[in-house]
C-alpha cells in the first residue's frame, strides 16, 4: 500500500490491519459469560478508534521512526514501530527490542523511545493477540500458547531480518523473553527483565493466608478473561479504566496530561481478546503461572547475560531475582531496584531506566 505521514516524523509503511472488535467466543469455552457477546456491539471501541487512540500518544514523540504491519505467516502481523538512531555511525550497532507487557501495547513505551533510539536501533511491537497485532486464536494449553507466543516473536524476528538483539520484556512480556532465549539464545545478546511476571513457583495453599472471602471471589473470577469487565461495562468501558487505572495517565504527565493513555488502554482491551485468553490458560490465580520460569532457569544458556529490574513498590516478587542469579552460577545476572517505582518501571522512574538500558548497550557494541 502507498505510504502516507501520519504525523511528524512518522511514515505509515502499510494502512491499518482490520482488527475484531467483537469476540464470537468471548462468552463461551470459559472466556466472559455469554451475554457478554451480546453487549460487544454496545462497546464503543473499533480497529480504527485504537489506532488513532495510538497515534494520539505516539504524535508527541520526537524521534522520527517508520511504522508498519510485519506479516509472520499468510494470516498473521505484528504491529511494528522502527526508530533509527539519531548518532551517526550507530545503525549497524546491535538493536534494542522491546516486549511489553500483558494488556498493554507500543505505545506505552513513549517514555523510552527517544533515549533508547539516540545510539542504536529500537523496534517495539505489539505481541500476538494484543494491541493493533492480529488476533487469531492461540492454543489454550499453557506450553502450546507459550510456544505459540514464541515462535511468533521468532517469525517476526525473522521477517525484520534482525540478527542478534537486546532483548527487553516487560512483565508478561518478560517472561516470554526469557521462554524465547531459551529456545533461541544465538539471537539474544542480553537479555533485560522489567519487572517480570511468571518467574516464582506458587506458594503452597498454607501460605496463602487470602480471607474466605478472597478466595470465593478469586474462585468466581477465574472463570473469566481477567479483563473481561472492561468488555462486559459496554458504553461505561472506558469510564471504569480511567477510574481503575488513572494512575497510568500521571506516569505519563511529562509528555501530556489528558487521559490518552487510559484511552489507548481501553481501545487495546475492549477488543478480541485473542491473547487475553491464552494468557489465562497460562496463569495460575493470575499472579504466578502455571509454568513457572525460576525452575527453568539453567534450561538458558549461561552465555546469555541477564539484567533484572524491578521497582521498589511492585507487587513482582524481586526475590525471584535473587532465585534466579542462584540457579545460574558462573552466569552474568545483575539486579536493580528502583526505589519509588511500581510494577511500570520503564514510566515510574523512565529516565533512570533508560540509562540502565544504554549502559546495557555500551556492554554488547
Amino acid at each position: 500500500m502507498a505510504a502516507a505521514a501520519i504525523s511528524e516524523g512518522v511514515v505509515e509503511m502499510q494502512e491499518q490491519v482490520p482488527t475484531p472488535s467483537i469476540d464470537p467466543n468471548d462468552g463461551n469455552n470459559n472466556s466472559d459469560c455469554s451475554w457478554i457477546g451480546n453487549l460487544a456491539r454496545w462497546r464503543p471501541t473499533s480497529a480504527n478508534l485504537l489506532q488513532k487512540a495510538e497515534e494520539k500518544i505516539l504524535s508527541c514523540i520526537k524521534a522520527k521512526y517508520e511504522s508498519k504491519f510485519v506479516s509472520i505467516n499468510d494470516e498473521d502481523t505484528v504491529r511494528t514501530l522502527k526508530f533509527h538512531p539519531s548518532d551517526q555511525g550507530a545503525t549497524d550497532k546491535t538493536p534494542i527490542v522491546l516486549v511489553h507487557g500483558f494488556g498493554s501495547g507500543v505505545a506505552l513505551w513513549a517514555l523510552n523511545f527517544e533515549e533508547l533510539s539516540r545510539h542504536r536501533p529500537l523496534y517495539a511491537f505489539d505481541l500476538l493477540g494484543f494491541g493493533r497485532s492480529s488476533r487469531p486464536v492461540i492454543p489454550r494449553e499453557p506450553e502450546q500458547a507459550e510456544e505459540a507466543f514464541v515462535e511468533s516473536i521468532e517469525a517476526w524476528r525473522s521477517q525484520v531480518g534482525i540478527q542478534e538483539m537486546i532483548l527487553v520484556g516487560h512483565s508478561f512480556g518478560g517472561y516470554l523473553t526469557y521462554s524465547y532465549s531459551i529456545r533461541h539464545p544465538d539471537r539474544v545478546k542480553h537479555l533485560v527483565l522489567a519487572d517480570p511476571w511468571g518467574f516464582p513457583e506458587k506458594p503452597p495453599p498454607e501460605e496463602l493466608q487470602f480471607p474466605l472471602w478472597v478466595r470465593a471471589i478469586g474462585a468466581v473470577a477465574m472463570r473469566f478473561n481477567p479483563l473481561s469487565s472492561i468488555r462486559a461495562a459496554g458504553p461505561l468501558g472506558p469510564r471504569l479504566i480511567r477510574r481503575v487505572r488513572g494512575d497510568l495517565n500521571k506516569k505519563f504527565k511529562s509528555l501530556f496530561e489528558d487521559d490518552r493513555i487510559s484511552n489507548y488502554i481501553y481501545h487495546c482491551n475492549a477488543q478480541h481478546p485473542s491473547g487475553e485468553m491464552a494468557f489465562k490458560s497460562m496463569a495460575d490465580m493470575i499472579g504466578w503461572a502455571v509454568n513457572p520460569m525460576v525452575p527453568r532457569a539453567d534450561q538458558l544458556s549461561r552465555q546469555v547475560p541477564i539484567t533484572m529490574i524491578y521497582g521498589e513498590h511492585s507487587w513482582m516478587d524481586s526475590d525471584a531475582g535473587n532465585d534466579l542469579k542462584f540457579r545460574r552460577p558462573g552466569s552474568y545476572v545483575r539486579l536493580h531496584l528502583l526505589k519509588g517505582a511500581g510494577h511500570h518501571v520503564y514510566a515510574d522512574r523512565s529516565e533512570l531506566f533508560n540509562q540502565i538500558i544504554n549502559q546495557v548497550g555500551e556492554e554488547v557494541d
